[in-house]
């Protein structure tokens, strides 16, 4: 094969990413992995995690994320922190365009994980002014204030509940009327006398003059509209895959989530796909961590069969 930089270059610092890292460089492949801002992922915004194998008593995201930056370390993982800007994945040589630097590889596993999904109401006015999609980082500025959250599952119910150390009030905002939140978070979202269930409810509208002040709730079945007063609205609707910088380089299904097989091989030879960015029914930090040890260890097969 042709001369290149690395035998393989990793697309995002998550939980994906980083495990991807690990297993590839112990494996002794020459690895990169290139991360748009900080190592993490979702996880470094995500208060505790209770799910993931090994934490019995659970642990805050930003320590999960830590002790897997020090692992994939100990095996000398490369790192480049930019934003792709450019992709070439056809052929033997790839290339990914970092800014004013082309990084080449004969392999890359795309771990760009995926970002939190808008509401399109007008909240885009008040970013950083109340709207926030992050609890945990966040939630200290609502000390003893009313908020509205949005969303009906995991994460939006967690999150809510991280609220409650700070806020005095919880709206929570459903558009069904039950919940789709593991049964321990519904059972624990539901007795806490902080949050207040909306249900069969959507936000269309949010107002304020310097910051969010009222948040309007639209219930779907009556079509009445409330104004809330509020001092800001956390959004947990869904997810989006970080795949704008692939164009149309890949095959993807109709959200833009990277379809793969059972090998995490995407329909390039040689680019695979791991972690939320790929097309998967589940989205956990466990679920990124085995497609990465799936996709580095058929790269290293791949690099061996080429």
């Amino acid at each position: 094969m042709a001369e290149t930089n690395y035998d393989l270059i990793i697309i995002g610092g998550g939980p994906a990413g980083l495990t991807a890292g690990m297993y590839a460089s112990r494996a002794r492949l020459n690895t990169v992995l290139v991360e748009k801002v900080a190592t993490g992922g979702q996880i470094l915004i995500t208060d505790w995690i209770e799910n993931y194998p090994g934490f019995p008593e659970g642990i805050s995201g930003p320590d999960l994320s830590d002790k897997m930056l020090e692992q994939a370390r100990q095996f000398d993982l490369k790192f480049e922190y930019g934003e792709v800007e450019k992709v070439e994945l056809e052929g033997e040589l790839k290339s990914i365009t970092i800014g004013d630097k082309t990084l080449t590889a004969k392999t890359v596993i795309i771990a760009s994980g995926a970002s939190p999904r808008s509401l399109h109401v007008g909240e885009e006015k008040f970013h950083g002014k109340g709207v926030s999609y992050c609890a945990t980082c966040d939630a200290p500025f609502f000390r003893d204030k009313t908020v509205v959250a949005v969303g009906g599952g995991d994460t939006a119910v967690q999150e809510s509940l991280y609220l409650t150390k700070f806020a005095k009030k919880v709206y929570l905002v459903h558009r069904r009327d039950q919940l789709r939140a593991a049964k321990i978070l519904q059972e624990r979202a539901l007795s806490n006398d902080k949050i207040e269930m909306v249900w069969d409810s959507v936000v269309t509208g949010m107002d304020g003059l310097f910051g969010v002040e009222n948040v309007t709730i639209k219930n779907v079945k009556t079509e009445e509209e409330t104004k809330v007063a509020a001092d800001g609205c956390f959004i947990w609707i869904g997810i989006l895959p970080n795949t704008d910088f692939l164009g149309d380089a890949l095959e993807m299904d109709e959200w833009k989530f990277i379809k793969t097989d059972s090998n995490m091989a995407t329909n390039i030879p040689g680019v695979f796909a791991a972690g939320d960015v790929r097309s998967t029914p589940l989205r956990q930090i466990a679920t990124a961590v085995g497609d990465s040890a799936i996709a580095a260890t058929m790269a290293e097969h791949y690099l061996e069969g080429h």
